[in-house]
């Protein structure tokens, strides 16, 4: 049996690859596998693409030496599923290549699989071994967990502030106080979540187009909220991507937030970027629904202005680095994965 040092260093190989499809396989989790003999890869592969083969179909595909296979070990970040999805179940091909022992990073929560997985490969004489790099492989998979274990998306809150905590000057109209970096870095996390959310006085103050045009990706679903009838000529209603809106009654954002996560969790929408405005940010933080704070602060003083939201109470800052000229601080709470 191979040392420990070994498994964790396969499976963190496993999570590299994994990562590989992030903004391209939700709602599926994201995945990656390594097939090893004797300490060495003889074949890896990730779940590339929604609808698409499983990572363990596409590493055991990249597999040239078959004759090892069953002298081999699978490393997966996730259980291998055990139902016919879009695809056959991984649990019956890793028997069919008759490998000797598999890895897995943690027990995949959906219903259909379970645990069933591990079970048919264990109860097929396979020796498995479960939990290696678990947090990590569930910490990597959190918008997948979360929909299925709270049976809502996976919630992000954006928003840029002066160095003297204001979002914007008091003047009304479009004000940009990030840097060019952090506007590009924001277009990148836009194209990792299947939503981007904005209320309506947003659409109105800036109208913005809410898409992923400065980098490579998927446009997210645009959700705006309103209390009030929006004119179409608005960016975020062009053709360019999708869009939602979700009408609430005048005066009650905050009341209304589960019920508007309730019907993005309906139409399947794994994860959602919200990204302001005040009224819109402050509502998810009274709520308490949030999973992570991502928060620039830029150079600029302004003196005046619309107060930026204050962080929670027990939010817990997990990364702090330089974007541009602006300092970005990341807090997750404390009931998220």
């Amino acid at each position: 049996m191979q040392h420990q040092h070994s498994d964790e260093l396969f499976m963190q190989r496993a999570l590299e690859l994994a990562a590989l499809g992030m903004g391209r396989v939700a709602p599926n989790p994201l995945v990656g596998c390594v097939v090893v003999h004797q300490n060495r890869i003889i074949g890896e592969g990730y779940h590339q693409q929604y609808g698409g083969p499983h990572a363990e179909v596409n590493a055991l595909q990249s597999v040239q030496e078959t004759h090892l296979l069953p002298e081999s070990t699978v490393y997966v970040t996730l259980e291998p599923c055990d139902h016919y999805g879009k695809t056959p179940p991984c649990s019956l091909l890793l028997l069919e290549k008759q490998v000797k022992r598999v890895v897995v990073g943690t027990v995949d929560p959906f219903a259909a699989v379970a645990g069933k997985g591990i079970a048919r490969l264990q109860a097929a004489g396979l020796e498995v071994q479960v939990g290696v790099l678990e947090q990590a492989c569930r910490w990597q998979n959190r918008r997948f967990f979360t929909q299925i274990e709270k049976n809502r998306p996976y919630i992000i809150l954006k928003w840029a502030q002066s160095a003297d905590g204001y979002l914007a000057p008091a003047q009304p109209g479009p004000y940009w106080l990030s840097s060019p970096e952090s506007k590009q870095l924001v277009h990148q996390w836009r194209a990792q979540e299947a939503a981007i959310l904005v209320g309506a006085q947003t659409v109105v103050a800036d109208n913005p187009a809410l898409t992923t045009r400065l980098v490579p990706g998927n446009h997210p679903l645009r959700v705006v909220l309103h209390s009030r009838k929006l004119e179409k000529y608005h960016q975020v209603f062009n053709d360019e991507a999708a869009s939602l809106c979700i009408a609430y009654e005048a005066g009650k954002l905050t009341k209304s937030i589960p019920d508007i996560l309730g019907q993005l969790h309906e139409k399947k929408v794994q994860s959602v970027l919200v990204e302001g405005g005040a009224h819109t940010l402050t509502a998810f933080l009274q709520s308490g629904l949030f999973d992570e704070l991502r928060v620039f602060t830029s150079t600029a003083v302004l003196g005046a202005g619309l107060a930026a939201p204050a962080i929670p109470a027990g939010a817990l800052l997990k990364e702090h680095i330089s974007s541009g000229t602006d300092q970005l601080h990341c807090y997750f709470s404390p009931q998220a994965l």
